[in-house]
């Protein structure tokens, strides 16, 4: 029987996410009033954010067997970041906090400014229906 491969790693999910996040941050500064695409787009920021520091444990396994605790230590601190914005955006989104997602977009996006999003992206509209998806969680 031949091994499984599992081609959706988290690596590959962190980066399918950070360019999301980047994208979404994008569409968030063209907004110029709040509506639903708007409240859409915040929550899919902190679902994102979720999700990559729901996966940092999963890429520092394999690191972690062959006894690279440094590089899996330092991975952990360079994504840590994640989970603790995410509860702030999460926080924020629900209370309608708007001054306080205004605040945290550019710390966001700075964490961000090396990824590169094409304008021929394949990404299309993944923060559409997010805010019920976090209403629900």
């Amino acid at each position: 029987m031949s091994r499984l491969i599992n081609p959706d790693s988290a690596g590959k999910d962190r980066t399918r996410l950070s360019k999301a996040i980047v994208l979404s941050i994008r569409e968030l500064a063209r907004q110029k009033d709040v509506n639903s695409e708007t409240k859409d787009l915040a929550a899919f920021i902190a679902l994102a954010l979720q999700a990559i520091a729901a996966g940092i444990d999963a890429s520092v396994i394999a690191w972690e067997k062959r006894d690279y605790w440094v590089k899996a230590d330092r991975f952990r601190m360079d994504w840590m970041w994640t989970g603790q914005f995410a509860e702030k955006m999460k926080t924020a989104v629900l209370n309608d906090d708007w001054a306080t997602i205004a605040m945290l977009m550019p710390q966001i996006a700075q964490k961000f400014s090396k990824i590169v999003v094409s304008e021929n992206h394949r990404l299309g509209k993944p923060w559409v229906g997010a805010y019920l998806q976090l209403n629900g969680n």
